[in-house]
């Protein structure tokens, strides 16, 4: 791979610096930020082009050369905006003259509609890991709150046992932006936190891990997201689900299927950690969908 300039490293660090200072963005976005970036880089070097000498047109070329690769237009528009991002960053700096992302247009994108587990998929799931085991206790009980919560997997990987208050029944959630929610557990995902911390977390902690992760690996590390997706895709293969399957699956489900049983939309965005409405609203569509469906199932007229 091709080592980066280090006026063009010194570019992206800048950019990326002020965003943590501004809008105290999490390591993971900055970290897809950076990749982002660091591809724009590589492209343009072959052409003899820095960071801050390119133009609308080398934009352009490079937005029509992701099309020609097959990678998706949400993809490219996530692009996009951080290359808008680090323009406008620059044009305050004073280190160009003009934005060059000025006049690009935005790829055009569809209604991307999550895909939601049934409950009775979602049951299914809950039921795979093999409770006797202290990884199966962990896998459940992981699952349990994944979807009791609506957690990102970032949230849920890098829990600790500080953040979980049992006899209140509520976990605090540091989310994207460093923003802080309580979000309820219920009685089902408290009850196989209490088993998992009484029967089965501490042979799985080494001494070289903090006591404070509440789901160790199997190694005794801190779980990454990679390996728990790796779980889960496991757990669905057992569970007989046919249907792709990641952790944002049960996220998508836990927000479908509060509004399907009729919760207020404003609620879930608060459980989720929507800081925009519109965002949360996307479920709102999935959920009539399915209200669709069960009426042409079984209504004598559908």
């Amino acid at each position: 791979m091709e080592i980066l300039d280090k006026s063009d490293q010194a570019v992206i660090s800048g950019f990326l610096d002020s965003l943590w200072m501004e809008k105290g963005l999490s390591d993971n976005t900055l970290s897809s930020y950076r990749r982002d970036l660091q591809i724009f880089t590589r492209w343009l070097t072959p052409r003899n082009k820095a960071l801050l000498a390119a133009s609308r047109q080398d934009i352009l070329q490079y937005l029509s050369y992701r099309l020609g690769q097959g990678i998706k237009a949400r993809s490219t528009a996530r692009l996009l905006a951080t290359l808008r991002g680090l323009y406008r960053y620059l044009l305050r700096e004073n280190r160009i003259e003009e934005d060059p992302t000025l006049r690009v247009e935005n790829p055009k994108l569809g209604r991307s509609l999550p895909d939601a587990l049934t409950e009775q998929d979602v049951e299914k799931l809950l039921e795979a890991p093999d409770v006797s085991t202290a990884i199966g206790c962990r896998d459940r009980t992981m699952l349990e709150l994944l979807y009791a919560c609506g957690l990102r997997v970032s949230e849920l990987v890098t829990l600790s046992v500080s953040n979980v208050n049992l006899r209140q029944g509520v976990i605090r959630i540091i989310g994207k932006g460093n923003k802080e929610r309580l979000v309820p557990m219920g009685d089902e995902a408290i009850g196989w936190i209490t088993r998992f911390i009484r029967e089965a977390r501490s042979g799985l902690l080494t001494k070289s891990l903090s006591a404070e992760v509440l789901f160790p690996s199997n190694r005794g590390a801190q779980m990454t997201r990679q390996a728990f997706w790796y779980r889960i895709k496991q757990h669905a293969r057992k569970a007989a689900i046919e249907r792709k399957i990641s952790p944002h699956t049960l996220r998508h489900a836990f927000a479908t299927h509060l509004l399907n049983h009729g919760a207020d939309l404003r609620v879930v965005q608060l459980l989720l950690g929507h800081s925009d409405l519109s965002t949360t609203q996307i479920y709102t569509h999935v959920a009539d969908l399915r209200m669709k469906e069960l009426h042409r199932v079984h209504h004598p007229r559908g």
